[in-house]
This record gives C-alpha cells, sequence and structure tokens, in this order.
C-alpha cells in the first residue's frame, strides 16, 4: 500500500507541477503584454521583466488551488484510463480509503502552501512595492488620490491625522500633512512637511511649516467679535519629533493587499487599527483565509477524486478536465462572493472564511460516498419507486 501511495504522489505531483508551470506561464506572459505599454526612457523592459519575476510568488499563491485541482484530476483520469484504480479497488481498496491516501498526498503540498503564504509571498509583495516605487514612482495597493491616512490617538485625549502623499524607496515618505485635534475634536493646528522618516518609536518630520490655531478662534468666529490675539500662528521648524505607534511595517501594510502578508503583520496591522478606532473587517477576514488557505488544497483533492473516479467511457479525460476546470473556477467565484457579500453583510469573518470551503468540502465527499455505493443507491431507489423498474 505503500507503493501504491508513493506512485499516486508521483503521478500527481507530476501533472501539477506541468500544470502549475503552464498557467504561471500564460498568466505571465498576458501581464507582460498589459503592461508593454507603459515602456519608456525610465521604465525598460528589463525593469518590466524584473517586477514579473516579483509577481511571480504572488501568482502562485493564487494558481496553486486551481492548479493542484486541474493536475490532480489528469493524474487520477490517467490511473483509471489504465485501470490502475480498478487494479487497486479490486485489491481491496475503498473509494474513502483512497480518499485518504490522497489526502495525505496533499499534505506536502499544504506545508509547501504555508511557506509560500507566510514568507515567500510576503517578502516578494514588499520588494516588488519597493521596486514600484523605485522604477515607476507609485507603489498601488490601498491609496487614494490623496494619499495615505492614518489615525491614532496622543496623549491627553486628543488626536491626530497623518497624511503621507508618497513613500520613497528608502523606506522614508515625502510631503506630510498633519491634522491635531483636541479632546473635544476642535482642529488646533495644521502642519506640513516635504519630507519624514521613522525611528524608535519617534515619526521625525523636516522642514515643517506648523500653523497654530488658537483656542479662542472657535468662539470669536461664532461670536463674530474681534479678537484679542490672533487666530493663527504661523511657524517654520527645521523639524519636528512626534511620538507614535506607527512604523514602516504598518506603513507598508496600508499598502499591500492583507492576503498578500504574513500573519504576524497582519495580526499586527490589527491591533494598530483596534488601538486606534479604524476599521479592520477587511484585514480580520483576510487573517481568517490565510489560516484556511493551506486547507483549501485538502478541499481541491476531494473535488478532484470523484471527478477521476467516474467511468471513462462516460466522457473521456478531456471531459473530466473540463469538469474539473469549471469546478475549480466555480469554486473561485464563490469564494470571492462570499468575501464580498459577507463584508456588506458584516457576517462574522470565520463564516466568510470556512463555510465556502466546508460546503466544498460536503458536497465532495457525498459526491463520493454516493459513487462508492452506486448499486446500493440504485437498488434503494428502485424499491421505493418501483415504476421506474418496469418503465426501463
Amino acid at each position: 500500500m505503500r507503493t501504491a501511495r508513493r506512485y499516486l504522489a508521483r503521478e500527481i505531483y507530476r501533472s501539477s507541477t506541468v500544470v502549475i508551470l503552464a498557467l504561471l506561464g500564460l498568466f505571465t506572459f498576458f501581464a507582460l503584454v498589459e503592461e508593454l505599454d507603459g515602456i519608456g526612457e525610465n521604465f525598460t523592459l528589463l525593469s518590466l521583466f524584473y517586477l514579473e519575476a516579483l509577481a511571480l510568488p504572488t501568482r502562485l499563491y493564487d494558481l496553486l488551488p486551481i492548479g493542484l485541482l486541474i493536475g490532480a484530476v489528469l493524474a487520477l483520469a490517467g490511473l483509471a484510463q489504465r485501470n490502475e484504480l480498478v487494479i487497486l479497488r479490486v485489491s481491496g481498496v475503498s473509494g474513502l480509503r483512497l480518499m485518504g491516501m490522497l489526502w495525505l498526498v496533499t499534505l506536502p503540498l499544504m506545508a509547501l502552501a504555508l511557506l509560500l503564504s507566510e514568507v515567500v509571498t510576503p517578502a516578494a509583495e514588499l520588494r516588488s512595492g519597493e521596486a514600484n516605487l523605485l522604477l515607476r514612482g507609485k507603489a498601488g495597493g490601498g491609496v487614494m488620490a490623496s494619499g495615505y491616512w492614518f489615525k491614532e490617538p496622543v496623549e491627553g485625549g486628543g488626536s491626530r491625522i497623518i497624511n503621507v502623499r508618497r513613500l520613497l524607496a528608502s523606506g522614508n515618505v515625502a510631503e506630510v500633512t498633519l491634522y491635531e485635534f483636541d479632546p473635544g475634536q476642535q482642529l488646533r493646528a495644521l502642519s506640513t512637511a516635504k519630507t519624514g522618516h521613522f525611528g524608535a518609536g519617534i515619526f521625525t518630520l523636516e522642514e515643517v511649516t506648523e500653523h497654530r490655531i488658537s483656542e479662542e478662534a472657535s468662539q470669536a468666529l461664532a461670536d463674530a467679535t474681534a479678537p484679542q490675539q490672533p487666530l493663527m500662528v504661523l511657524r517654520e521648524l527645521p523639524s519636528r519629533d512626534l511620538r507614535t505607534t506607527l512604523t514602516p511595517e504598518r506603513l507598508l501594510a496600508r499598502v499591500l493587499t492583507p492576503e498578500r502578508m504574513s500573519l504576524l503583520s497582519l495580526w499586527d496591522y490589527i491591533d494598530y487599527l483596534h488601538a486606534n478606532q479604524l476599521q479592520a473587517d477587511r484585514q480580520v477576514v483576510a487573517m481568517w483565509r490565510k489560516l484556511v488557505y493551506p486547507f483549501t488544497l485538502l478541499v481541491m483533492m476531494t473535488i478532484a477524486a470523484p471527478i477521476s473516479f467516474m467511468q471513462t467511457r462516460r466522457g473521456g479525460v478531456g471531459a473530466k478536465v473540463f469538469v474539473g476546470i469549471l469546478l475549480g473556477v466555480g469554486f473561485f467565484m464563490i469564494n470571492q462572493l462570499a468575501l464580498n457579500v459577507g463584508l456588506l453583510g458584516r457576517w462574522p469573518p470565520w463564516v466568510t472564511a470556512i463555510v465556502p470551503n466546508a460546503g466544498a468540502l460536503l458536497l465532495a465527499l457525498g459526491s463520493l460516498l454516493v459513487m462508492e455505493n452506486r448499486h446500493a443507491v440504485s437498488g434503494f431507489a428502485q424499491h421505493r419507486w418501483p415504476w421506474r423498474k418496469a418503465s426501463v
């Protein structure tokens, strides 16, 4: 039985590797063609190749489940076509036992998926963001036209809002605007700085222009009376230090897609958002989905099993691969739909992440059990509805 499991693993790994490499090459080619219009003096073809190379781990992260599904369908359908699965069944291996063998084959791939999700993809995304800043002057990700926005409390019960217009490849920032509010949420100061950099819990602004608003300004404007002192004081400062919970890692976390971050970085960023009373629903859902991601491969293998165990004369290998692709794409679409609907409906994050995978797993196992006991199911149907037998 161990020899059979090794042979099964070798066939599945070989087919899945070929399929994943083919999908990677296809999607990379499409991405290259799409980006060719952006090539110029500052952004060369070599730069484009470099960025696409950095995008390969992220693309592999996205394509691994569907690649495993198609590869497993191809491998198992080939075994069925050569009657090797029939030999296993005749030797006493039940469908559920064979499913257990397939799950064991999937365990190394789950470990690879975990390594890809937690180490390779986050590192590649960070490097890709830095390369985009250096080569294109933009990082993409969660940026609005006005830049990046952060909010945090300050001592004394007030708060501040930090707006960063540009991220620099060196890890510093440029064109910073700082809004400072008192405990009553009245604006007390507006500062702008040309550049800024982070230290140990310190955010240093350089070439600062500070507009300090008088505490009597609101009352003077409300009463329409002449103020006794200037409503605003303008100061030019060479630098200014702010104690802040914002770090370069949290700054980059704002740029990255939550699913591309490591669990530790995502947990730290969620803690930062909660501490500053900011929305973290998207990040919490992403954390649950990252926890579930390795088990998605198990679901894909379970979906592939009943498709591959179908009789070859009922459609051949091509039909099975087509059905497998349809199921894989359908599962991906349902997963994305669950993400968007869950965010709109404010479903619990674990429901958004687990329910689609659990539903697909149960359906695949149910299909396998029906195929395993199809003669008993047919006999029960003929006994329950005898007119069907007469009509045959």
